[in-house]
């Protein structure tokens, strides 16, 4: 069963929504970190890891200013939010310092994550903190983003995350105790999904869709987290943060709130990741030899490119496309669009003659690529 699944996930990333940290949007609810705190703890105790990406910055900073009322203005936005990281961290060191655990801030922007070397330089963190049993606090930098802030995107740093990290289970908490068949809050007849599939288009219809009344509320977001989570492997559990013991009872596999299942496998989900999260910096034209040999699973060779477009550096994404330009694949290539084109053409035994070094004998690894016709 999947809730079985989410009780022997080792690596967890727990959401909490800004309805749950603070008071009405007054200012940070102290005894809800602090359960929150022991019940993390708890779960370390138990050989779990786990990361908390916590909301609630720009109303700890309302409250420190003395703001009766959310501006709407980015840049006094911007400003609460960063006040309020000042006295969110004060909070979080406080709370798991009773249980003899250490925190660390982490201020992540969609950017860090799109950008293949600051994604792996986050991922290197996140890793190296969790492994010396530090609990990470993860917030949107919204002291520097430029578009406007957003109720419930931190539901989709949650999934970003859960992808970054390879998470087996994202756990998002908010002040609902579910997905409903409808709104709840104006259907009495409403019901409440127990378990689903992750990313069914149905889903997103019942949370509302993008333009709703219900969808502006934040369910929306957190069933799209959920289907990018499911793209890494990641379950989702939708669930009350008020609930008694939330935390440690969905830890032990207790069937509270909604149940989001991915079906994706691991090594699959990575592919899907390459997929769909990258953009792609270039282009390599190949040969029709090098198509087929994709095609069967193989890796691409230097001597099956025909050409290089772009510019970009070794690691980055590109599209591999065929003669007539429509795209058969695309990965993370191990050289350079230099370097690649001085390669192109050549048999991989020819590399080290011309360039003085070899990185790989492929270009692109059969691992870090994805057919996409």
């Amino acid at each position: 069963m999947a809730t079985s699944r989410i009780a022997s996930a080792r690596r967890l990333v727990i959401k909490a929504g800004s309805a749950l940290i603070t008071n009405n949007g007054e200012g940070l609810d102290l005894a809800a970190i602090d359960e929150w705190a022991r019940q993390i703890a708890e779960l370390r105790q138990a050989g779990k890891q786990v990361i908390l990406v916590s909301s609630g910055a720009i109303a700890c900073g309302m409250q420190r200013l003395g703001w009766r009322k959310r501006p709407h203005a980015v840049h006094e936005l911007q400003a609460a939010a960063a006040v309020g990281q000042m006295g969110l961290v004060q909070v979080y060191e406080r709370a798991f310092a009773r249980y003899s655990l250490h925190t660390a801030q982490v201020l992540l922007t969609h950017d860090d994550l799109a950008d293949r070397k600051r994604y792996l330089n986050a991922r290197s963190t996140l890793n190296t903190l969790l492994r010396f049993g530090v609990v990470p606090i993860v917030n949107e930098n919204d002291t520097v983003v430029t578009d406007e802030i957003k109720f419930g995107d931190n539901d989709t740093l949650g999934a970003l995350v859960a992808n970054l990290v390879e998470a087996d289970c994202l756990i998002i908490l908010t002040d609902q105790a579910g997905l409903f068949t409808a709104d709840p809050r104006k259907n009495a007849a409403a019901t409440l999904i127990s378990e689903a599939r992750a990313g069914l288009a149905e889903l997103e219809a019942l949370a509302g869709g993008a333009g709703s009344q219900f969808g502006k509320g934040g369910m929306i977001t957190k069933v799209i987290a959920a289907k990018r989570a499911a793209r890494s492997g990641a379950h989702t559990v939708i669930a009350s943060g008020r609930e008694q013991d939330v935390i440690v009872r969905l830890a032990r596999g207790e069937a509270l709130g909604t149940l989001l299942i991915s079906q994706t496998q691991a090594l699959t989900a990575r592919k899907q990741w390459l997929a769909d999260h990258l953009q792609l910096n270039g282009r390599l034209v190949l040969d029709s030899g090098a198509i087929n040999a994709l095609r069967e699973g193989k890796s691409l060779l230097p001597i099956g490119v025909v050409a290089v477009r772009g510019e970009f550096e070794r690691g980055a994404a590109v599209a591999c496309i065929a003669a007539e330009g429509h795209e058969i694949a695309r990965g993370l290539i191990n050289y350079g669009s230099s370097d690649s084109r001085r390669i192109a053409r050549h048999a991989s035994h020819a590399i080290e003659g011309i360039l003085g070094f070899v990185e790989e004998p492929e270009i692109i690894h059969r691992d870090n690529l994805i057919l996409t016709e």
